[in-house]
């Protein structure tokens, strides 16, 4: 059966910026004070850590995108290369994955906008940001892809300013009376790299890790792009650079000017820092503009999210409704169905003490997004040996084929195992595991 076409309306440009869009959200903004507080000043090697992984998750990606820029991309693959049952599977668990994730930025953009003005509550703001992406959504993608652009241009010119701030506070020239460098008091005087001991990194990295999601929707935007053999190598290149310049360099300045202990989930632990430092006007703008994040990190969660319910459905893993394409391009039903599930926890929201609400959804997403970037890296694993056989030259190719491949799957595999070890991060396994397992199990019984 043929189905209407995605629009290709986004350019190279867009490309990257929706990929940044996805990865700095809330979750980097807010989540780095939790980091920060269990696994001390190493905090900055659990980024370094997290990008490698990010990176040769995206490398298997961009071979796959490139070689078949087909709609949902990792999920076709999936069921190519791997099986149909675990394409379903980690095509819903995705689908699950953000579904989780984009309320998880809008009520920390409620938590942010309640410590300026009390009086209205943090669900209430979330249901305000939810409105907002939603109405983004559903409409033209070229409007979605100028918005995303945009909205990380701002967050990208705010960590460049934090961490100019943070060097001038590093060495004594702003925020001190004595004007001398804090030199490494915080990063190797206050109990080590590890206070915490190594290992705590290791169990961390599951809570890290949804800091990095999103940056695989450069190969879910591959069938709307207008040259993606061109567009996903340098999206990928770019997104690389800017990992190490928008999360490992502003990590490692934030750990030289603010003791580990102070992090938390109750703040921005980069506004805390300035706020030390009596930059306290400039915090406040600070956490202001991070709701760009939240909103910018959910617009492309959205956008993700709904591009894999229609791959998914379209491969009969789900209802045939939700396959319809309207005529400027935009998967309604797709759209619909997905924004209503969203809606379904930013209503929770209220039941639940917003904070703790946060954490719970954010380490559930960490947890199923993993599981979806190890299915990437498997099915690039198993499309290589495919052309091999059939002699067919790729347009781009990972470096050093297998060890990279095999390197970046057992280093997620090895972050969901250690959840286990965590009494407080068990809850992400016992619903995360499920959000995979259930749709193998109902795709076999239906197809056996």
């Amino acid at each position: 059966m043929a189905y209407p076409k995605l629009q290709r309306g986004l350019k190279t440009r867009h490309l990257s910026m929706i990929a940044l869009g996805g990865i700095i959200g809330s979750s980097y903004f807010l989540g780095t004070g939790y980091v920060l507080n269990q696994v001390g000043p190493a905090a900055f090697l659990a980024y370094i850590l997290g990008g490698l992984i990010s990176y040769l998750t995206l490398a298997c990606l961009a071979e796959l995108a490139v070689a078949s820029p087909s709609q949902g991309s990792f999920v076709n693959s999936a069921a190519r290369y791997i099986s149909p049952s675990w394409a379903c599977g980690v095509g819903w668990s995705y689908w699950f994955n953000w579904v989780i994730y984009i309320p998880s930025e809008c009520i920390a953009g409620g938590l942010i906008m309640s410590s300026f003005i009390p009086e209205v509550p943090p669900y209430m703001w979330a249901m305000f940001f939810g409105a907002i992406i939603t109405w983004i959504n559903l409409s033209h993608v070229k409007a979605f892809g100028e918005l995303e652009f945009w909205l990380s241009l701002v967050k990208i010119a705010l960590l460049i300013g934090f961490c100019i701030l943070a060097v001038l506070i590093f060495f004594g020239w702003i925020g001190s009376t004595t004007h001398e460098p804090i030199g490494t008091k915080y990063l190797f005087g206050e109990g080590g790299l590890f206070p915490n001991g190594l290992l705590v990194l290791f169990i961390n990295m599951v809570i890290l890790m949804a800091n990095f999601q999103g940056s695989e929707i450069i190969g879910l935007t591959a069938s709307e792009s207008e040259s993606p053999k061109k567009a996903i190598p340098s999206a990928l290149q770019k997104v690389a650079i800017r990992i190490v310049g928008l999360y490992v360099i502003p990590t490692f300045l934030l750990v030289l000017i603010l003791p580990w202990q102070e992090g938390s989930l109750h703040g921005s632990a980069f506004s805390l820092a300035l706020k030390k430092y009596g930059l306290v006007h400039v915090a406040h703008i600070f956490s202001f503009l991070i709701i760009t994040g939240s909103i910018s990190s959910s617009n492309s969660g959205l956008y993700a999210t709904i591009r894999t319910l229609l791959a998914l459905c379209q491969r009969k893993m789900g209802p045939q409704v939700l396959t319809k394409v309207n005529e400027i391009g935009v998967p309604t039903y797709a759209t619909v169905a997905t924004v209503a599930a969203v809606w379904v926890l930013l209503l929770a929201a209220y039941l639940f003490p917003a904070p703790k609400f946060y954490a719970m959804l954010l380490a559930t997403s960490g947890f199923t997004g993993t599981i979806c970037w190890i299915s990437i890296c498997w099915a690039q694993l198993r499309f290589r040996h495919h052309y091999r056989e059939k002699g067919i030259k790729l347009t781009y190719k990972v470096p050093f084929f297998p060890f990279l491949t095999h390197l970046s799957i057992w280093l997620q595999v090895g972050t969901l195992l250690v959840v286990l070890l965590e009494p407080e991060l068990r809850a992400a396994f016992y619903f995360g595991a499920p959000a995979v397992i259930i749709p193998i199990v109902w795709y076999k019984l239906k197809h056996s």
